[in-house]
């Protein structure tokens, strides 16, 4: 019985990781979108990221006070309620400003997830358990994430179209909420607090913790850029449709899926460094060949290979910011996670880029000119792996 109350609180909670992976519909969203109203350009549309990853930076630091009061699961159960509440907006309205209300709400709650669900993975998993818990949740999102896509061309044909995606989410959502509220797990909270906003600011005075957080900017920003971007490249050079080019991002995911597992694996062999120095630059080399090349099974290489290269820099670099000033792993962590941030920076850059060259390729060039901090952050890593 014991062996069974401790799977069901692991499942509980791995299930969590598969609605943080909710947030990455959010590419494929914004060409539906744009799509049904057909007045919206690349700058207005990609205001959908802005609305939706504003909050990292607002709420990261906050969320993990709040957390020290009222406890980790509290925390998680209140972010699934967000995503429940925002799923059902587009029931009862289907307009531009809905939609920014919406994935400004799936925004807050991500946020308050992404924060508050790694520590609950540690009171219900023990210690030399946890790194490979963490691993198979992370590939658990990957999943969610790479599921997405798929689903919103599946179900086009239905009374509420790609819109009924939402629903559907929002039912996991609930699902979620109560069986996690239902799962007896010990609530931990703080009466004192160890994390404040001065505190983790602090941390600004370390150059290393300066480059880490800059390069989880930039992860996220190019990350969420790709994801609205690519379904729309392949609409321009291969004359998709939005339901076919949205399949694209699936590609994308999946490649990320494989790199995650794949590199759970490796960095068991291999130092963080050299695997960090290897991915950088496979996945600069699928940014490249990205820009250069016009046949459409070419293209859908070229963006699994900078998945596979992407897949596993945020992890990379989370651990090594972690290890550089271990006795402040919550500041941290709060840090790193206002980092995700970047989705709301580039995305409308890369709107206003589009509109002013008329075509995707120029937001593909952005993006892998913006990659090229991720080359200088391997000297960095370099000596903090010393």
């Amino acid at each position: 019985m014991k062996n069974n109350t401790s799977a069901i609180r692991i499942l509980s909670v791995m299930f969590g990781f598969f609605i943080m992976g909710f947030v990455d519909i959010i590419g494929i969203s914004t060409n539906y979108v744009k799509n049904d109203f057909s007045h919206l350009t690349d700058s207005m549309v990609n205001l959908i990221s802005l609305s939706c990853f504003f909050w990292f930076l607002i709420l990261s630091i906050p969320t993990g006070m709040l957390m020290n009061k009222i406890g980790r699961k509290k925390t998680v159960l209140i972010s699934f309620a967000f995503h429940v509440l925002a799923m059902c907006l587009p029931l009862a309205a289907y307009d531009f400003t809905t939609v920014l209300i919406m994935f400004g709400l799936i925004g807050i709650g991500n946020t308050l997830l992404q924060v508050s669900l790694n520590p609950l993975v540690a009171d219900v998993v023990n210690s030399d358990k946890l790194t490979g818990t963490l691993t198979l949740g992370q590939f658990v999102k990957a999943v969610s994430s790479f599921i997405g896509p798929i689903l919103a061309a599946s179900v086009v044909g239905s009374t509420l179209g790609w819109r009924m995606i939402f629903p559907i989410y929002a039912g996991l959502s609930l699902v979620a909420f109560i069986w996690l509220c239902f799962t007896p797990i010990e609530d931990k909270r703080s009466e004192k607090s160890n994390i404040s906003i001065k505190n983790t600011l602090e941390l600004f005075k370390d150059k290393y913790i300066v480059a880490f957080f800059i390069g989880i900017l930039v992860l996220v920003g190019v990350d969420v850029g790709m994801n609205m971007t690519f379904p729309k490249l392949l609409m321009e050079k291969a004359g998709l449709s939005v339901e076919d080019a949205g399949m694209g991002n699936s590609v994308y995911f999946l490649s990320r899926t494989v790199g995650a597992f794949l590199g759970g694996i490796l960095l068991m062999k291999s130092s963080e460094s050299k695997f960090f120095i290897y991915s950088v630059w496979i996945a600069l080399a699928g940014l490249i060949l990205l820009c250069i090349n016009a046949n459409l099974w070419v293209t859908l290489a070229c963006v699994a290979v900078f998945g596979l290269g992407y897949a596993n820099l945020f992890s990379i670099i989370f651990s090594l910011a972690l290890k550089r000033i271990p006795e402040k792993a919550n500041e941290i962590s709060a840090l790193l996670i206002v980092g995700v941030s970047g989705g709301a920076i580039l995305p409308p850059v890369l709107g206003v880029v589009t509109d002013a060259f008329k075509t995707q390729v120029s937001a593909i060039i952005l993006i892998a000119a913006i990659w090229c901090y991720m080359l200088w952050l391997i000297s960095i890593v370099r000596k903090t792996s010393k």
